[in-house]
């Protein structure tokens, strides 16, 4: 389950942000002046080929793979994102929702609502 990390290390310039995190998913939220959420990030399946999914206040939303580079002594390198192609919407929102249980509600509802449109933009299979 996502539980919420501190202190958060805020940036200077940019909005305050929460963290939530579990051993499978990270979750960002950058947050307006009254606290309501107006972005995300949500990194999941950390423990097999680690994604992220962030949502933009201008409505931008991007998703992609987390690599880790070539590292040393058997470690990994500072992680950075690169385009990894479709997904499937559904399964982040699944993961997503089965880890949210102690994410406060108006972020769940902030960022389900989000991931459940980009389902309902998938086309169908035929």
């Amino acid at each position: 389950m996502l539980r919420e990390m501190g202190p958060v290390r805020q940036v200077r310039g940019e909005p305050r942000r929460r963290w939530f995190s579990s051993e499978r998913c990270d979750l960002i939220v950058w947050l307006h002046d009254d606290g309501r959420p107006q972005g995300f990030q949500f990194c999941y399946d950390k423990d097999e080929v680690e994604h992220a999914a962030t949502w933009r206040p201008s409505g931008e939303f991007s998703h992609m793979r987390v690599d880790y580079g070539a590292g040393i002594y058997g470690r990994p390198g500072t992680p950075f994102l690169i385009p990894d192609g479709a997904f499937d919407p559904g399964h982040l929102l699944s993961v997503f929702q089965r880890e949210a249980s102690l994410v406060p509600g108006e972020i769940v509802e902030f960022v389900a609502g989000r991931l459940a449109a980009l389902t309902a933009t998938e086309p169908a299979d035929e």
